[in-house]
Formats: C-alpha cells, structure tokens, sequence
C-alpha cells in the first residue's frame, strides 16, 4: 500500500504575476551532495555553504523554472538546504526527509542526534499548490526513499512534478513505476531524480517504457553520453564516468509535450574562497526544456 507522509513543506516565497508561456518549460535536476549521515558530527560537509553559493549563481544564469534536488538536507550548522537555493532563486519549495522504518518519530530523534535528515525537494517559480511525498519500498535498504510529488499553477495549467533519489536496484525502480503509473493521467508529469541506474537496465527501461515516459537528454541528444557522476569536488579535472541523472516527462492525457533541447550542467569548477579548486556537487546537473501542449482534438 503506498503511504503518504506529510512532506515537511511551507511555501516561502510567493512569486508576482503569472508569466505568459512564451518560452518552453525549463527544469534542472541536481543532486547536491550534503556531505554524508554524519557530516554534521564531523563537521565536514565537503564545504557545502561554499558549494550553495556556487550552485545558487549558476541556477540563476540557467533561469529555470523548476528545479528537482536529491540530497537536500535539513540540520544543524546547514539550515534548510532547499529553502536556501529556494530563497537565493525567489521560488517556493518543497521537502520530504527519508526515513528509518522505525516510526516518523524515531526518525526525527535519530536525525536529531546526528544532527540532520536529507530527501528530495522541489523548488518552484509557481505556486506549489499541493504536495505529497511516498515511501519508496526498501528493498533491503536500512532507510526508506521518497518520491516528491507537487502540483504546480503553472501558465499551461495544473502541471505534476516529482523529484526522487533511488539506489538503482530493479527492486526500487519497480516501486517507483508503482507510485508514478496511475498518476494524474489528465496532467503531464516531469519526473527528475538521481535513479543511480544506467538507461538500459531493466528497471530505467520498464520505467520508461510502461511509465510512459520520454527521457529527455536521449531524446534531445541521441548519442552524447550525458555523464553526470561521480565528480571529486576537489579535482580539477572532469572524473564523471557514469549517466544516473534523469529528467522524464509523460504528457497527460489529452495534452502534448515535445523536448526542445535538453543538456549537462553545472559541469565545471570554481574556486573556494582560498582558492582552491571546488565543483558545486559530485553530481553534474541536467537541464531539459519541454514544450507543453493543452488539449487539443
């Protein structure tokens, strides 16, 4: 049976006057490396307030629309991961922890001791009109995973979007098709998360394929590799050697959705405040912009 959590979300900034849809939707996901379960004990975080600013610059020169995170986190030392992109951007967002399947309030007494939790988030230009969050089956895990799902008031109409982060194992990418198949069929759907898993597994092809979705980066790039992870943040030079990124969309029913251009970003270093070589995550970012479509005959 799919649980619902509540998903840890205030709405925090309200966006003025609704945009006319003159441009194709533009979304990013990213998975921004919060450093590990202990880094708050440790106190090292792989210089993430270093990496936020970083990231932040850059999501604002991309201009997106909506932005899809995994590993944001929430804790001490860190603050809100996603309220802070979300307030650098002037977007709404959305949160959902995962969780020990001990009880959501053991979960947030372990959190408490080491001192943070981290999930999915879902930053927004347009009001967050509602949201849910899923637990993702286990499948052997020692913690559950969460799919983020939220109803945006978008200039095309009520538009679902989710953002999750699995192991890549058949076991939870079938959980995942499970909670995404039946999902608001009249609406198209943008399903963006780090899937740890390669396009031709048997659980990326069964999620596409009987998702009904398209993935965007292969559909706009039918041969570019598209190579997201595993980056050292330190390193000078590019070490991403495997593609796990994805930016998915299934259009609704009754209504259209085409990809205009979709590409790798956040894909190059800068420099610490001593100088030193720093990438904004471990994880390139991917941006897709899709043409959506209302009813038509």
């Amino acid at each position: 049976m799919r649980t619902l959590v509540a998903a840890l979300a205030v709405p925090l900034v309200m966006t003025g006057a609704r945009a006319e849809p003159s441009r194709p939707l533009r979304v990013i996901t990213y998975n921004v490396l919060h450093g590990g379960m202990g880094s708050s004990l440790r106190g090292d975080t792989q210089r993430l307030d270093e990496r936020l600013g970083m990231a932040a610059a850059r999501l604002r020169a991309l201009d997106p629309d909506v932005v899809g995170l995994q590993e944001a986190s929430i804790g001490r030392g860190r603050g809100d991961v996603a309220q802070r992109l979300g307030d650098a951007l002037g977007f709404q967002h959305v949160f959902a922890p995962s969780r020990i399947p001990i009880g959501r309030w053991l979960t947030w007494l372990v959190a408490a001791v080491v001192g943070m939790a981290e999930g999915p988030a879902l930053l927004s230009r347009w009001p967050i009109a509602s949201s849910q969050a899923f637990m993702v089956a286990r499948c052997g895990e020692v913690y559950e995973r969460v799919l983020l799902c939220a109803v945006l008031a978008t200039p095309w109409g009520p538009l679902d979007i989710c953002s999750t982060h699995i192991d890549g194992s058949d076991c939870e990418a079938e959980s995942l098709l499970g909670l995404v198949r039946d999902r608001a069929p009249g609406r198209p759907l943008v399903l963006m998360g780090d899937l740890n898993a390669a396009e031709d597994s048997s659980g990326m092809t069964r999620l596409v394929r009987e998702g009904g979705f398209v993935d965007t980066f292969r559909r706009a790039n039918p041969a570019a590799p598209g190579l997201t992870v595993w980056q050292e943040v330190h390193t000078e030079r590019p070490m991403a050697r495997r593609r796990v990124d994805y930016v998915l969309v299934r259009p609704g029913a009754g209504a259209g959705a085409a990809v205009v251009a979709s590409r790798v970003a956040l894909d190059t270093p800068g420099r610490a405040a001593d100088g030193s070589v720093l990438w904004p995550s471990d994880h390139y970012a991917v941006l897709s912009e899709i043409e959506l479509f209302g009813p038509g005959p």
